[in-house]
């Protein structure tokens, strides 16, 4: 497995592993009516607009197989919370074709998203999380992030799905808080 920058010809791939994404992993926390009207084609145009607006502003990076396929994508880029301080990184989405969930693609791609944001001078990097997604949670806290106090609830279908945000930090607090929280 090797870890790419995406490109156009991406899209449809990666809009096929957010839907299958979404549907796997929020079975039985969001309505189930809504994870099955999900569809690739629709999620592909919107990630083509989001792709060519933020070019040069996040990264969108691939997980491939061996065969040169996607198995993977993870975004991230400066934080939308208003909250925290500028400068700070947020991983917008992390999803892995769920028959991998487990192999380290995720952790891969973690890891790279990481890498890319020190790179870049970020401090802390942010991320919500599904409150009831305990899986998604586990994954997050072994990788040194937690949460950092803000919840928030958005409406899917009707239902208030409540979110957890958590943090990581990725360069020395200056003033000397625990890192992680800072």
């Amino acid at each position: 497995m090797r870890v790419r920058e995406m490109v156009e010809d991406d899209i449809t791939a990666v809009a096929g592993l957010r839907v299958r994404g979404w549907q796997a992993a929020y079975s039985g926390l969001m309505p189930q009516a809504y994870l099955d009207g999900l569809s690739v084609a629709e999620d592909a145009e919107r990630q083509r607009e989001y792709f060519s607006r933020g070019l040069g502003v996040m990264v969108n990076l691939i997980a491939e197989s061996a065969r040169g396929e996607p198995v993977g994508w993870a975004c991230l880029g400066p934080s939308r919370d208003p909250d925290v301080p500028a400068g700070d990184a947020e991983l917008y989405a992390l999803y892995v074709r769920p028959e991998l969930i487990g192999t380290g693609v995720g952790h891969t791609l973690l890891t790279e998203s990481l890498a890319r944001a020190r790179e870049r001078g970020f401090p802390r990097m942010l991320l919500w999380v599904l409150k009831e997604n305990a899986r998604a949670r586990r994954f997050y806290e072994r990788a040194g992030f937690a949460p950092d106090g803000r919840e928030q609830s958005d409406e899917v279908a009707g239902v208030d799905v409540a979110e957890v945000r958590y943090a990581l930090r990725l360069s020395p607090p200056p003033d000397g808080s625990r890192p992680g929280t800072g």
